[in-house]
């Protein structure tokens, strides 16, 4: 007889796993979609809004970077306890309370009357992002039947793509337009339409994933881990900290130096709890993988850099080059499309190769491309000097981006896999939150350098060499700490911790699967 998880606790109700053919499986994935595009849209629109969100409010450069900063912080800080939450609650319902408090925070930033609320909309917006975003991919992995998953994150991905690189587009279209308010406006759209196709069709899946069937239960029964919130306040803790002290600097004072030390104490804090913790949000036994490690540590230099570029480059666009928000947008498609389209080619590749080549060469090609931005100034040609750079810079991610994901994944044990994407994905965004919150100080930017086009185009040049010289690091760890051997990848059983993987990386690892 079976028993009603609502009603006495008993064991849950085992429920057929979804095939894509059916009604409800494509209404769950088309639930997925809908919630990663409303993070993708929300991240990818903002740079481009930049210089007027700074003109409207007679704001100074810390105001840019810590609207940009304000939701990479709350993301970084606590996508490893959503994907927590989403295990111990239910990943459908954690899922959907972060797809509304997204579109409720992308409301507060549209109509933000100053500075400080928008900041403070941003940073509830990132709130949102780290109970929505590990829930996108493990509802997948959690709903469909094994046979189905490959297909399914294949056109996850891809569909996510699309939303990452219409981004900035219609970022710029509408700052141009209605006005940059409206950027923000532009995420409740698909947040409005996934809630009811969230509600009526995901199935719900609580703890541990099984490959006949998905656990469907009311009960929030343990989960992977239980909830380490210690460890998640001391990291989010450590990075607001981190962050304040490098974007105050310039000025100095107590202040600065107080939070710079309230950094390095929580960082230390947070270290001492994950090694004594019963259930560590970050298991540091995970890092006795020298490849885990090693992919670690090239991430960093990698999205740091990247990070740092990419808010440079669309105010350099705008404030120097002259350009329209929706040209900065449009301007910066080709590295997008070169991503989606040779991304899986490129992980067929690295299979091959392994993974000590194309993380050597990639940064490096990378670089070079920041490198060649350098002649992007006043009156650049966008075909004769801003495309050729970018269209570089593409090929080098194209060579990196999805090695860097294959090797991550090969490198721990299957059960580990959502743990260490989930370890990863923090990573890359705390290293983007870095990077812009310290490149403008190591280049000498002042708070009003956006306003004038001199002045910044002196500290774009100052950064570009900098940016190419961390992603050379990279590429000199990957050398030398990278096996030069094809590991036999694993099927990862779990993704509940896995965040969201960058839509190419999932495309590459989706063919992968696909071909075993």
């Amino acid at each position: 007889m079976k028993h009603s998880p609502a009603t006495d606790g008993a064991a849950p109700v085992p429920v057929p796993l979804l095939r894509i053919a059916s009604a409800r499986g494509r209404w769950t994935l088309l639930a997925t979609v809908l919630g990663s595009s409303v993070v993708l849209l929300g991240s990818t629109v903002t740079n481009v809004a930049l210089p007027r969100i700074g003109r409207d409010f007679g704001a100074d450069l810390a105001v840019l970077q810590w609207t940009v900063n304000a939701y990479m912080l709350a993301l970084a800080g606590l996508i490893l306890l959503g994907g927590s939450l989403g295990d111990r609650l239910g990943r459908r319902r954690v899922f959907v309370v972060g797809v509304v408090w997204f579109a409720v925070a992308s409301l507060l930033c549209a109509l933000a009357p100053n500075a400080g609320t928008l900041i403070a909309a941003r940073a509830l917006q990132g709130v949102g992002g780290a109970l929505l975003t590990p829930g996108s991919l493990a509802i997948i992995e959690a709903s469909f039947h094994p046979d189905d998953r490959p297909r399914a994150i294949g056109l996850w991905s891809g569909f996510g793509g699309i939303a990452a690189a219409l981004g900035p587009f219609l970022g710029g279209w509408l700052v141009d337009g209605p006005g940059w308010r409206w950027t923000f406006v532009l995420s409740i759209v698909p947040a409005l339409l996934c809630v009811p196709v969230a509600l009526n069709h995901v199935p719900e899946s609580v703890g541990g994933l099984r490959e006949d069937t998905v656990v469907a239960t009311g009960a929030a029964g343990r989960g992977r881990w239980a909830f380490d919130v210690p460890g998640a306040v001391l990291g989010a803790l450590a990075l607001a900290l981190t962050t304040y002290a490098l974007t105050a600097a310039r000025h100095g004072g107590p202040v600065a130096v107080a939070a710079a030390v309230g950094g390095v104490v929580g960082g230390a804090a947070f270290l001492h709890v994950e090694r004594r913790s019963a259930d560590p949000m970050m298991p540091p036994a995970i890092f006795s993988s020298r490849q885990f490690t090693a992919i670690n540590l090239i991430t960093l230099c990698v999205y740091a850099s990247t990070g740092g570029f990419y808010f440079l480059a669309a105010l350099q666009l705008q404030i120097v080059v002259g350009y329209s928000a929706l040209a900065a947008g449009a301007a910066m498609l080709p590295t997008t499309v070169l991503m989606l389209l040779f991304s899986s080619g490129s992980g067929v590749l690295a299979q091959r190769l392994g993974p000590r080549l194309p993380l050597t060469l990639g940064p490096l090609v990378c670089g070079a491309g920041m490198l060649m931005m350098l002649r992007v100034g006043p009156g650049a040609s966008y075909p004769a000097d801003v495309l050729p750079a970018l269209v570089v810079m593409g090929t080098g991610m194209v060579v990196l981006v999805a090695p860097l994901t294959v090797t991550l994944l090969s490198s721990v044990d299957a059960s580990n896999a959502g743990l260490a994407s989930g370890i990863n994905n923090a990573a890359a965004r705390a290293a983007g939150l870095m990077a812009v919150a310290a490149l403008p100080l190591l280049v000498g930017m002042g708070p009003d350098a956006y306003r004038s086009g001199a002045a910044f185009d002196a500290s774009f040049r100052r950064a570009m060499p900098l940016c190419a010289g961390l992603l050379a690091v990279g590429a000199a760890l990957a050398f030398a700490l990278l096996r030069q051997t094809t590991a036999a990848p694993h099927r990862p059983q779990r993704w509940a911790h896995g965040g969201l993987l960058e839509p190419p990386l999932v495309s590459r690892f989706t063919h992968h699967r696909s071909a075993e």
